[in-house]
């Protein structure tokens, strides 16, 4: 009489191995054989690779691959009117994020979020190191005294057109400025398209831009974004802050439909799109 036999391989032993491709691409290293679910996973592991397979395929020479993350009410709000946004997703979102953070080559954000969060950017809730902090502060508004720029628990990058590049240094070091050529356009508005290149010459490939919503926005409408992650929590704001904020479109026919996949995280509910794929 044959018995079955449970299904062992599971998110523990799939965590290691995606940390690996991700150490290989970053040093440089001929991939490693790309993973493959069999029988002997679980369906918990099996979800998670489908959904990080995108970003753990990308070539350590290949150019830069974006990918976006926003948490938001049902009612399309990332926080409160008055900046709350702690926290909108749940514990799975959140341990999501940091996944996301160990995989990529360096986690981006607007000075908006790091002036409101005080964020710290690292992967304290997985094991893996923490990318490259990358802050886009062109304005050269935020306090030198914000935890990226002072707690040195990881590499950070404080963003500003090249023309204001030894203003940024002298406010925090010269070791954490990347001042871009042509980054502010005529209009005083950032050009992203400029930055890419810029990260990729210091070997900054894979990105991931974690918000705030005005950030994202600025990289879907200018076309720099290749993936989003999108959660939903089962939670109404009213009134809040807007998460996505795009140009408007004639009719519905002009309206992207990104090629989609939906996972579900507790409670709340992940759209990944494939924003090269509208569909």
């Amino acid at each position: 009489m044959s018995t079955t036999q449970p299904r062992r391989f599971g998110v523990q032993g799939l965590w290691p191995l995606c940390l690996d491709i991700a150490r290989r691409r970053r040093s440089g290293q001929p991939q490693a054989t790309p993973l493959v679910a069999d029988d002997d996973w679980d369906d918990e592991a099996i979800e998670l690779l489908a959904l990080l397979q995108p970003l753990l395929d990308r070539p350590p020479d290949g150019a830069p691959w974006v990918i976006g993350q926003l948490g938001q009410s049902l009612d399309g709000c990332i926080a409160t009117r008055g900046g709350d946004s702690s926290y909108v997703n749940g514990e799975q979102v959140l341990l999501h994020l940091h996944r996301l953070r160990a995989l990529s080559d360096a986690v981006i954000v607007g000075s908006g979020s790091a002036a409101i969060d005080n964020p710290q950017l690292t992967t304290r809730r997985v094991a893996g190191a923490n990318p490259v902090r990358v802050v886009l502060d062109p304005g050269l508004r935020l306090a030198p005294t914000l935890r990226v720029f002072t707690d040195r628990q990881a590499s950070t990058l404080l963003v500003c057109d090249a023309a204001r590049e030894a203003e940024a240094a002298q406010r925090v070091g010269a070791d954490q400025v990347l001042g871009v050529p042509g980054l502010m356009d005529a209009k005083g508005a950032m050009d992203l398209r400029a930055l890419l290149p810029a990260l990729q010459q210091r070997g900054l490939r894979v990105l991931f831009v974690e918000g705030g919503g005005v950030t994202v926005s600025h990289f879907i409408a200018q076309g720099c974004m290749d993936r989003l992650h999108l959660s939903v929590a089962p939670v109404l704001i009213g009134g809040g802050r807007p998460g996505l904020l795009l140009p408007q479109s004639a009719s519905m026919r002009d309206c992207a439909r990104p090629a989609s996949r939906v996972f579900r995280m507790g409670a709340d509910v992940l759209w990944d799109l494939d924003l090269r794929d509208p569909g």
